[in-house]
């Protein structure tokens, strides 16, 4: 399996495209907000060949949405996320003009994930997880096979998400990380919604916010 990276927005946001041998392709949280990082986006699914077949988001901030509709338009894919997410999705565009960001509104949810489902993207099998507090109801995505995690802004190398925003709290995002995160191997691979990866082992070690149980 390979993970492309692209860090899209004003918020540094990462979106990830993952693909196989099979050229199908999931790409999550699309970020991308203007002319130059759209092609950057579809530049690289054309130069591998591949054929986009999921839009996730792991949450509905606005960072993480600003690009969905472009993807679901361009490629045809409905939208796929957590269904206690439709209400922060469903405040795209009064967040938006908040931060005066251009935002074409998402599509509206249409897949909705829970805890212990199963995304196949192509050969490659993702388990979802249910990682709540950083936002209502954030979902992290785990390939045992690989050994890695898109684990959206739940944990950061060195730090956690924030919980101070509308449906955040600390001792749920605290649990999350505690019981569904911690508890992967140490050499999981976390590729983070924002900054560098990380890996388990590391995190369980040294993050100040988050001690193993």
């Amino acid at each position: 399996m390979e993970i492309a990276i692209f860090t899209f927005n004003d918020f540094s946001e990462n979106t990830y495209i993952i693909h196989d041998a099979s050229n199908d392709c999931a790409i999550f949280d699309p970020g991308c907000n203007n002319d130059e990082e759209r092609k950057t986006l579809t530049d690289y699914i054309e130069s591998k060949g591949l054929n986009p077949t999921h839009l996730i988001n792991t949450h509905c901030h606005i960072d993480h949405i600003l690009g969905n509709r472009f993807v679901a338009d361009k490629y045809g894919l409905k939208l796929a996320s957590h269904r206690g997410e439709v209400i922060v999705l469903e405040m795209g565009s009064n967040v938006g003009a908040m931060y005066g960001i251009p935002y074409d509104p998402s599509p509206e949810m249409e897949i909705f994930y829970k805890d212990g489902d199963t995304v196949k993207v192509g050969n490659t099998n993702l388990e979802v997880l249910f990682t709540p507090g950083h936002s209502p109801a954030s979902i992290s995505f785990y390939c045992a096979d690989a050994g890695i995690l898109i684990g959206g802004d739940v944990l950061f190398q060195g730090s956690i998400g924030r919980t101070d925003l509308p449906g955040g709290d600390f001792a749920t995002l605290e649990e999350s990380i505690r019981n569904k995160l911690y508890t992967l191997p140490d050499d999981t691979v976390v590729f983070c919604g924002h900054g560098p990866s990380t890996t388990i082992g590391v995190e369980k070690q040294t993050n100040p916010f988050v001690k193993p149980a």
